[in-house]
């Protein structure tokens, strides 16, 4: 159920037991670059970053494959929220984690449908 009209957005967002979901990723993604800017990421445990990427990674993919679209994972436009460094090491340690390694990864890649 997504909507692209803020105002009805935010009259389901208001009725919604899990809308605070909205404002706290917004409040994470501030938090976050504060930590960077800082250079105090080690002040979140690494359970609490493992939870937050479980739970954006499953999100993703429910909505993804469940509204059968994509959209841009990612803030900003480019690298300029997250670099192709940090972008490749995070998917890196997560097909680590899964014991998945590159040709699976090339395997399941497909192209978004609005690229061209």
């Amino acid at each position: 159920m997504s909507s692209s009209d803020p105002n009805v957005r935010q009259d389901i967002l208001r009725n919604d037991p899990y809308g605070w979901i909205e404002d706290a990723a917004i409040e994470i993604e501030k938090a976050a670059g504060e930590l960077l800017e800082g250079g105090e990421a080690s002040r979140v445990s690494d359970e609490a970053v493992a939870r937050m990427m479980t739970a954006a990674i499953r999100l993703y993919v429910a909505k993804s494959d469940g509204e059968e679209r994509t959209f841009r994972p990612l803030t900003g436009t480019r690298d300029e929220t997250v670099t192709a460094t940090e972008a490749l090491s995070a998917v890196s340690e997560i097909l680590r984690a899964l014991h998945l390694g590159p040709m699976e990864l090339a395997l399941w890649y497909r192209r978004r449908p609005d690229e061209d």
